[in-house]
């Protein structure tokens, strides 16, 4: 997990967000960078195995 600059990544964020204040995804090679939607400045960039056992955490639960 890294710091990363985000503004040129294509940033999505859930349907299910009815507000402003949203965590937003890009995808980054095979791993991901995530940030608040009210801080768009900063971002954390997690490689492919981090993100994929995340993923597959949430699918789990």
């Amino acid at each position: 997990m890294s710091q990363t600059g985000s503004a040129e990544l294509d940033w999505r964020k859930s349907t299910r967000c009815e507000s402003q204040h949203c965590v937003e995804v890009a995808q980054v090679g095979g791993g991901a960078a995530v940030r608040d939607s009210v801080d768009p400045e900063q971002s954390l960039l997690f490689g492919a195995g981090a993100w994929q056992a995340f993923v597959d955490g949430l699918r789990n639960a």
